[in-house]
């Protein structure tokens, strides 16, 4: 365990001694030509655990995400999403950029809108308008303080984008995140989406890499557009072989960094310059407001105690528990928020 508690992302997870022998000893062809056992063992096991017929190995959840977008969506056409979602927000435009559609985001406290809110979004079938043509949801909720949707409210929000002719994708970065809060399968809370992403290099703990899943025919387009955008990778069984050890030994260690959560979140919030809603912090994600001068001197107080932390938006600062903090670590962050005189 490094000195430094790094809590600004669950994305600084470094790889397990079984994640590094796994990649030594990873049998690997060249995965363009659709010859990497390892990759296509990887893509096997995700579509299982997703519910879906069929998965594929992308570099990252931005990729993975964008070329859910661009398979769904032709240029004109406009996606449906909440204002913060990371597909809008965190991706470099590259909805506009790759895809030329554009985005209408919608207002949610907790980052999911309601079923009349996007049925109220979808354009009339008029020339002077775009196509509705897809929702995007993100479970869990980065910028909501990692919010979880359950299943049932999952499904009525795609029910409605359906019945209205839109394709749901969900950006199921923490999927696995949300299904360990919720205590179901992960399939469950996709079930009813058209295609979904997970990331394996954030609370998994996996160097590098997502899957993006759907059905058959979606999969084939999927691997033209991967190609397309730069992401057919040669021998990424290499990398590959570390996402299915993050699949067989990261799940497990979720509901450890949801309690650390919780517990960093309840301490905070008896700070009195802290603003925390304990109840919001359904997984591995606290949000703390405060002050908005107060922020950056909040952040160099932690880093000379070797806590770092992310700050996310004006006044508010993310703290992301994740498998390569321990108890000792999330108090010790907490005793450095506790000595910091504002």
């Amino acid at each position: 365990m490094s000195d430094l508690v790094d809590l600004r992302s669950d994305t600084m997870t470094r790889p397990s001694p079984a994640m590094r022998r796994a990649m030594v000893e990873a049998e690997v062809g060249d995965d363009v030509w659709g010859e990497d056992p390892t990759v296509r063992a990887l893509e096997q096991r995700g579509a299982a655990l997703l519910g879906k017929p069929a998965a594929l190995y992308l570099p990252s959840g931005t990729m993975a995400n964008q070329v859910a977008i661009h398979v769904h969506c032709r240029p004109g056409d406009e996606l449906v999403c909440e204002s913060r979602s990371h597909v809008f927000f965190y991706e470099g435009g590259a909805i506009a950029r790759l895809s030329g559609t554009q985005v209408r985001t919608l207002e949610a406290a907790d980052g999911f809108p309601t079923a009349e809110q996007i049925a109220a979004a979808v354009r009339p079938d008029d020339p002077h308008f775009p196509r509705s043509r897809l929702l995007v949801v993100e479970n869990t909720h980065n910028m909501a303080g990692g919010r979880v949707a359950s299943a049932a409210r999952i499904t009525a929000l795609a029910n409605t984008a359906r019945s209205h002719g839109m394709k749901v994708h969900c950006d199921g970065a923490r999927l696995l995140n949300a299904a360990v809060a919720l205590g179901c399968d992960p399939a469950e809370l996709v079930a009813a989406v058209d295609t979904t992403t997970l990331c394996l290099s954030k609370g998994l703990g996996a160097p590098v890499g997502s899957l993006l899943a759907g059905d058959a025919a979606f999969a084939a387009e999927a691997r033209r557009a991967r190609k397309a955008f730069g992401g057919g990778m040669r021998q990424a069984g290499v990398i590959a072989a570390a996402g299915l050890v993050a699949l067989d030994e990261g799940p497990a260690l979720l509901a450890e960094d949801h309690r650390r959560a919780r517990a960093l979140a309840e301490g905070l919030a008896a700070l009195p310059w802290a603003d925390v809603d304990v109840a919001a912090t359904e997984s591995n994600i606290v949000m703390l407001r405060l002050a908005p001068d107060r922020a950056a001197p909040l952040l160099a107080h932690l880093a000379e105690h070797g806590v770092r932390a992310a700050q996310a938006g004006a006044g508010r600062l993310r703290f992301v528990l994740h498998r390569d903090v321990d108890d000792v670590g999330a108090a010790r962050c907490l005793d450095a928020c506790r000595a910091f005189a504002p």
